[in-house]
């Protein structure tokens, strides 16, 4: 009865109910792609950029605190960290350092700042178990 007395209000309830539905799978695609911002064959080969964010951790030698499998030593583990520190805050950190912790601040460090993102990524990726090594190679 609904439907006869009132025909453009469903079609407009219908197509408010379509716009949801778009709206709601495009932000669970964006949310997949801020979740995993590298990719990663077989655990170790990973993508030109994530590869750039290994050759930052390496050459700011993050292993001596954070350990050779970011495992954690004197610093925290960053596998278990980046199950829960947002991107933000993982910028934040490593540009600004957490000096009273003994973090040191790398915003003086070009190879380091350049590629946060994909320093970034490559950490994620070992949270994540989606890099399953520390020592990781070009995909081809």
């Amino acid at each position: 009865m609904f439907t006869r007395l009132f025909p453009r209000a469903v079609g407009v309830l219908a197509l408010a109910g379509f716009a949801v539905t778009i709206s709601c799978a495009a932000q669970e695609t964006k949310t997949a792609n801020t979740d995993k911002p590298y990719k990663v064959v077989d655990g170790t080969k990973v993508d030109p950029a994530t590869m750039d964010g290994f050759r930052a951790w390496r050459s700011a030698a993050c292993d001596r605190c954070h350990g050779a499998n970011q495992q954690g030593l004197v610093g925290p583990s960053l596998i278990d960290s980046f199950k829960t520190l947002s991107k933000d805050d993982f910028k934040k950190t490593v540009t600004e350092g957490r000096l009273d912790k003994g973090m040191p601040s790398f915003k003086t460090s070009p190879q380091v700042m350049e590629n946060l993102d994909n320093l970034y990524a490559y950490l994620k990726g070992r949270s994540n178990g989606d890099i399953t090594q520390a020592k990781v190679e070009q995909l081809k």
